[in-house]
């Protein structure tokens, strides 16, 4: 996912949490609750572990795409009704360019 599809996505998920909960099927997301919200990224968390299982055996990868697709945009559903926007990840994710897994991992264990 690009940067600017990331903006743009994240610009309609913003306009949305106006929106009257049966204009859209985010607006009814952002209407239930934060609890639904995160009821859909577990939903989807376990969806996309079945679709990478089943790659793994046929090779076939497009559930997999389908179901990340899902898991991704359902994250970034969560991300907006908590006020943050996906620049936040990405920022993280840029931070991290260049540690070590290993090193971070230890970093923050060490820290709690």
């Amino acid at each position: 996912m690009s940067d600017d599809t990331l903006h743009q996505l994240a610009e309609v998920l913003e306009a949305r949490k106006s929106a009257a909960p049966e204009s859209s099927y985010v607006a009814s997301l952002y209407h239930k609750g934060l609890n639904k919200i995160l009821e859909k990224v577990g939903e989807e968390s376990v969806e996309t572990i079945i679709a990478a299982k089943d790659a793994a055996v046929s090779g076939d990868c497009s559930d997999l795409i389908y179901e990340t697709a899902d898991l991704w945009f359902h994250s970034l559903v969560m991300l907006s009704a908590l006020g943050q926007h996906p620049q936040a990840v990405l920022d993280e994710l840029q931070r991290r360019f260049g540690l070590s897994g290993h090193a971070e991992k230890a970093a923050r264990q060490s820290s709690t």
